[in-house]
């Protein structure tokens, strides 16, 4: 993120960060999704508080934030007089729908977001049992010589989702085979998108690194209440 901040700054390109995973992870005492202009996070049934689905925006930028909120309450307008530009004045009485921009209706159900503040209010517990849970991980596989993916330098990681990196293809897919065929389920990180039909005529370059770990990483069971 510090180089992918310093490219923005310097070009003055908008960063916008997708933390949609990273609740309650931090970099130099930094939280995740605050180092841009707009961080996002997902609380998807699988992430580590969830609402069972959507997710929200942070933002220190109260114009964008208004804005943000706008968009995803259908772009209605409220009671009163509103300017349109060029001149043009709008009267909107408490009665009546008057919509001045295309919005979307991504509001949260109040009954999803009482799920969604009760989990959040467990939030540190939950933080401390992924962090117990990728130890335990973390001495078992060091044991067998196979490695850990643990949290980078200056970080702190929510252990969100454990993987494990084998040294090839072949090791992973025997220990795929095994684990599954003993009810405990493993996958192989996702297949790059490149390789779908629906984006094999994306742009993309060698994909060195990413074909590497393709073929050698692996998710472990990963939920608070194991």
């Amino acid at each position: 993120i510090d180089e992918i901040k310093k490219i923005c700054d310097e070009w003055s390109i908008v960063l916008i960060e997708d933390s949609a995973e990273s609740l309650g992870s931090f970099y130099k005492n930094k939280h995740t999704g605050t180092f841009g202009k707009v961080g996002i996070f997902s609380f998807n049934g699988n992430k580590i508080v969830t609402s069972g689905g959507g997710g929200i925006i942070v933002t220190d930028d109260e114009i964008l934030a208004k804005k943000a909120k706008h968009l995803s309450t259908t772009a209605k307008l409220g009671t009163g007089i509103w300017d349109m530009g060029d001149g043009e004045r709008v009267r909107v009485s408490k009665w009546e729908y008057f919509h001045d921009e295309i919005g979307f209706n991504y509001r949260m159900p109040n009954i999803n977001a009482a799920l969604l503040l009760a989990q959040l209010e467990n939030l540190e517990k939950f933080l401390n049992k992924k962090r117990e849970l990728a130890k335990k991980y973390k001495e078992f596989f060091n044991k067998l010589g196979v490695k850990f993916i643990d949290e980078p330098k200056n970080a702190k990681s929510n252990f969100w989702l454990n993987a494990i990196e084998f040294e090839n293809k072949k090791q992973r897919d025997e220990f795929l085979e095994y684990s599954n065929s003993n009810n405990i389920m493993t996958r192989p990180i996702w297949n790059l998108i490149n390789k779908l039909p629906i984006y094999k005529d994306a742009l993309q370059d060698e994909l060195k690194n990413s074909k590497y770990l393709e073929e050698r990483i692996v998710n472990i069971p990963s939920g608070v209440v194991l």
